[in-house]
């Protein structure tokens, strides 16, 4: 089984308070996200700056698109992201207008967000169109009663997703100690943000999730 990437979720209201953290931590990331909230901040000027000065990284443009699918992509590709989110609850057009956008650009992927009151078929059906990722929460009922582990069922959510031919990047408040209980679950990517960015230290935090990634996926 590949072991998973650590990507940091840059949700910070401007691109001064991203770039000090980030550029710490930067040794020890495989996937940049620029934020939903960076993004709306700052615009398409703080995926070309990260850009810049991360050449050889992915990076995720977290725009969370739900419409205006060509327009918004294009927008995300063209300042230099390699990835772009779309929200679960978009039509197959937007999809399909996304992913068609994506194929001009050489490596561009795109993401499906999954929201509450997604479906089965749905997932079918992003498939059909070639979709390559898929990004999973813990369950938000225990969630919102403050669990701080990750259900059977949201593992074997995981692996339906994979078996359907999904890479599953997983997020919502990721910390280090619960990765070991993916041990044997197809992960993609594991998102961290205040984990790593709201660190004392961002490169040790960084440091830190790479290391219980590689003992757990050993």
């Amino acid at each position: 089984m590949e072991r998973p990437k650590l990507q940091v979720a840059l949700d910070l209201q401007d691109l001064p308070s991203a770039l000090a953290p980030l550029q710490k931590a930067a040794p020890h990331l495989d996937v940049i996200e620029c934020g939903t909230i960076l993004c709306l901040a700052e615009g398409m000027h703080a995926v070309r700056i990260i850009r810049s000065l991360f050449p050889d990284k992915p990076i995720l443009a977290d725009v969370r698109i739900a419409e205006a699918g060509s327009l918004i992509s294009k927008m995300a590709f063209d300042a230099g992201a390699s990835w772009v989110s779309i929200v679960s609850g978009a039509t197959l057009n937007t999809v399909e207008a996304v992913m068609k956008e994506a194929a001009k650009h050489p490596g561009a992927e795109v993401q499906i967000e999954l929201i509450d009151g997604w479906m089965w078929e749905q997932a079918a059906a992003w498939r059909d169109l070639g979709v390559p990722q898929v990004i999973t929460h813990r369950s938000r009922d225990a969630e919102a009663k403050g669990a701080l582990t990750w259900t059977e069922r949201d593992l074997d959510e995981i692996r339906r997703l994979t078996d359907m031919g999904f890479k599953v990047t997983v997020t919502g408040g990721v910390k280090p100690e619960e990765i070991p209980q993916f041990a044997g679950v197809p992960v993609f990517v594991f998102i961290a943000g205040r984990g790593i960015y709201a660190a004392a230290d961002p490169a040790a935090a960084a440091k830190h999730f790479q290391e219980v990634i590689a003992a757990t996926y050993a």
